[in-house]
């Protein structure tokens, strides 16, 4: 029986997704599982997968449209089956779709018209001029991200060599263009700095222009979401200080039979730690409803990951039922791909309580905001060497800080401190993570 496949939700603030690229054709083979599409997100690039079996029989959308969440892409199903999804869909789902991008193209044809009187904008200097021109020809395979940021920073595409499928040029391509471009710009300014200096006078010359900088579709949702979460959600901070003496020492000796790309690193401690503490704790493992809380039966745990202009969620599922290892490996992966711009729906899909690590920059304490619809974060600073007092005597001992947001229509602050405290217990003695 034939199965409609969906454009699927990514995140509660998810509206519609672009569909890029189709990687499976009408009338080819595909199996669960096997990537059939392409779409862009307000976060990312992501592959679409095919949760049924058999023969691509219709594809409903066209590479490039916009298509709201939860209508129709295509179809799969068994040879010589006759379908046709489009009688079936509402005009009203698609209706969107042609809309947005009717008004794409009006300010596409807009953006190319340079403004009456205004002579034409000469090309930068460096070893970037021949990138930064003109608006892209016609005729340029490119992903829609990578049209807009070009556009919006005047990049002329058929300059680039393209990395993506088919020579296309995407998103990663455009930047490094930019990044060359200005790379020139500050040689040149350098330059120029250095040869005044060289003669005999003490002025220096000082260039400092507003610069505009368009924001990327990846930080309008996460503004989006934080305002929302700020002046929706009442929250409240605990902190906490932990011993990190013993983590350390063991994370030392795992990773010495460990190889390099396989090392356990101390946030997949802190992942299997508050996994675990959230079984005792289930009100923190949960969302609130109108007049009602649930509170999830499995603890997906978010790990907040930097990519390219913002940060993105990626979730460990069952992490309380995972081994370190485990844990280690899928963060790694799902990490990579959401730096590369290739997420897949089921990493950044499901998170029930979210954690933030800044421990690589040498962080004292700070709080994290909430992730909407989670109940509350855990924001996790650096682990440091400092003096401290036990028994009547002071010694050097590694220390770490952590402070929990929290919904306070969820929860309050002695539950949450009690939190603080069983979590110290799988985080001070982490042979119990292990049993």
């Amino acid at each position: 029986m034939a199965e409609t496949i969906n454009m699927p939700k990514l995140g509660f603030d998810m509206a519609e997704g672009t569909l890029i690229r189709w990687v499976k054709q009408v009338g080819e083979t595909i199996h669960k599982g096997d990537v059939l599409a392409e779409i862009e997100t307000d976060k990312a690039t992501v592959e679409v997968e095919s949760p049924a079996s058999g023969v691509v029989l219709q594809l409903i959308v066209s590479q490039g449209d916009v298509v709201p969440v939860n209508a129709p892409i295509a179809v799969v199903g068994q040879a010589g089956e006759e379908v046709s999804v489009q009688s079936s869909v509402s005009s009203d789902q698609l209706s969107v779709t042609s809309d947005q991008l009717s008004v794409s193209s009006v300010q596409k044809a807009d953006a190319a018209l340079p403004p009456a009187g205004t002579a034409p904008t000469p090309p930068a200097r460096g070893s970037g001029a021949q990138a930064v021109s003109s608006p892209e020809a016609g005729g340029v395979k490119a992903s829609p991200l990578a049209k807009k940021i070009a556009r919006d920073n005047n990049v002329n595409l058929a300059a680039l060599q393209g990395t993506g499928p088919g020579g296309r040029v995407v998103k990663k391509d455009v930047e490094a263009a930019l990044v060359s471009v200005q790379s020139s710009v500050i040689s040149d300014q350098s330059a120029v700095i250095g040869s005044q200096f060289a003669q005999p006078s003490y002025q220096v010359a000082v260039a400092a222009e507003d610069k505009v900088v368009p924001t990327t579709k990846l930080r309008q949702a996460i503004g989006r979401r934080l305002v929302e979460s700020k002046q929706t959600v009442p929250h409240f901070y605990v902190t906490h200080e932990y011993k990190m003496d013993m983590l350390l020492e063991m994370r030392k000796q795992f990773n010495a039979y460990l190889p390099e790309d396989e090392k356990i690193s101390v946030n997949d401690f802190i992942v299997k730690a508050a996994a675990l503490t959230l079984r005792q704790f289930p009100n923190l493992n949960a969302t609130i409803k109108g007049n009602e809380v649930i509170q999830f039966g499995h603890v997906n745990v978010g790990v907040a990951v930097t990519v390219p202009g913002g940060l993105m969620t990626v979730v460990v599922k069952d992490a309380d039922q995972k081994m370190l290892r485990q844990i280690s490996a899928e963060v790694k992966a799902m990490a990579a791909r959401a730096r590369e711009g290739k997420v897949k729906p089921d990493d950044v899909d499901g998170s029930t309580f979210s954690t933030s690590n800044l421990g690589m920059y040498d962080v004292e304490d700070f709080i994290a905001i909430i992730n909407p619809p989670e109940a509350a974060i855990l924001a996790i600073s650096s682990a440091r060497e400092v003096p401290v007092a036990e028994d009547g005597q002071v010694k050097i001992g590694w220390r770490m800080k952590a402070t929990i947001s929290v919904d306070h229509r969820v929860s309050d602050g002695a539950e949450a401190a009690q939190f603080m405290q069983k979590l110290a217990e799988f985080l001070e003695n982490p042979v119990m993570m292990l049993v």
